[in-house]
């Protein structure tokens, strides 16, 4: 299977971005999140989703600006980004995995080391004053 990433960019603080991450390839995707890296820190979860359900999660940081969401028809997950600041800027990467029973709880892991599952190519945010 596949992650496709796409739309990242650069943007002024306040700007607002939507990324997506396409998936081909797989049977089920039981739950997908987002997460970032910034220059020379950890890639740490931003937001997940439970694709069946819908529910979704979001780290302290970016909860209000940040909203995950899907398009089960076209098999996409998206991160609309909003109220973008500099802190955003970083390599945001998209992610699938977990089973019918337990998501990971990525919203709060400060690193992605031990989480499996299936990534996508990073896309680039930046935000500039």
């Amino acid at each position: 299977g596949r992650l496709v990433v796409s739309g990242g960019g650069s943007v002024q603080v306040g700007g607002s971005l939507r990324l997506s991450c396409a998936a081909s390839g797989y049977d089920r995707t039981y739950c997908m999140g987002w997460f970032r890296q910034a220059p020379g820190k950890e890639r740490e979860g931003v937001a997940s989703m439970y694709t069946g359900s819908g529910s979704t999660y979001y780290a302290d940081s970016v909860k209000g600006r940040f909203t995950i969401s899907q398009d089960n028809a076209k098999k996409t997950l998206y991160l609309q980004i909003d109220s973008l600041q500099p802190e955003d800027t970083a390599v945001y990467y998209c992610w699938a995995g977990g089973n019918r029973f337990s998501c990971p709880d990525i919203a709060t892991m400060t690193t992605f080391r031990g989480v499996n599952g299936y990534w996508g190519q990073g896309t680039q945010v930046t935000v500039s004053i």
